[in-house]
């Protein structure tokens, strides 16, 4: 019987690349076939918030931020030059009001009234601080604060009058839809994220009670929702980032 011949083992051929060879001075190290390493080295990888790990590269693209500011410099573009967005606004919020009973709306409404928001976020504060995380408690009362010093230039700028007040201006963006997304979010911040969908639903309750009840266009809450999303932004990060204020303990005394 006549051998069956071996097979050949394959040739390295110079012209094609090897995915992974030995690397410089014969170190056994692979890399790649352009000189690049196999993978980024964990020195190089930019650090986030609080020098903890980031992504390598950065994820691309544009933040919910950017287009908060976007929406909110389109709408009131359309509620100044009273639009077709602002013309579309008026005949939506006429369908809508009155379309529930005004002691649920009202109710709803009240939600954002400041003797009902800000004592939440009050003891939500109180909280974090006992906690130890005074900067997360900072950033929430400093994003409530900012409220009024944002909303009320708006209002007097624009000077939109109200759905069943023609005469009286001022009702643009929404003072109470503002006062409720901070005070809630941030509350939730501070004492448990799992809180955060009661927060949307606190807001989006609020809002919509505004809007049935005629106190504000659509298009007033929607603007505030687009201003307080970049001022939730610090309490967000000092929330997730943010680290006890309270001392290490002493340690014990050698004897």
């Amino acid at each position: 019987m006549r051998e069956t011949p071996r097979a050949e083992p394959p040739q390295p051929r110079p012209d094609r690349a090897i995915a992974h060879t030995a690397g410089a001075l014969g170190s056994g190290t692979p890399h790649r076939s352009d000189g690049r390493p196999p993978h980024t080295p964990r020195g190089a990888r930019q650090p986030g918030p609080g020098d903890r790990p980031g992504t390598t590269p950065p994820v691309p693209g544009r933040s919910a931020v950017f287009w908060a500011v976007v929406a909110l410099t389109l709408v009131t573009w359309q509620v100044l030059a009273h639009g077709p967005l602002a013309r579309l606004d008026e005949r939506l919020s006429r369908a809508l009001v009155d379309t529930v009973p005004r002691g649920l709306s009202e109710a709803a409404s009240d939600l954002g009234g400041m003797t009902v928001a800000l004592p939440v976020l009050a003891c939500a504060m109180a909280y974090a601080a006992w906690r130890g995380r005074r900067a997360a408690a900072f950033c929430a009362g400093l994003a409530m604060a900012l409220v009024p010093l944002l909303v009320v230039p708006l209002k007097l700028w624009t000077a939109r009058p109200g759905p069943l007040e023609p005469w009286a201006h001022g009702y643009f963006p929404s003072g109470h839809t503002a006062t409720a997304m901070v005070a809630y979010t941030g509350a939730a911040l501070l004492v448990s994220r799992r809180l955060l969908p009661v927060a949307a639903v606190l807001t989006a309750v609020t809002a919509t009670g505004l809007v049935l009840r005629g106190f504000h266009w659509p298009l007033d809450v929607l603007a505030s929702l687009a201003l307080c999303l970049p001022l939730l932004r610090w309490p967000v990060l000092a929330a997730r980032y943010g680290r006890a204020d309270r001392s290490p303990p002493d340690a014990p005394e050698s004897a």
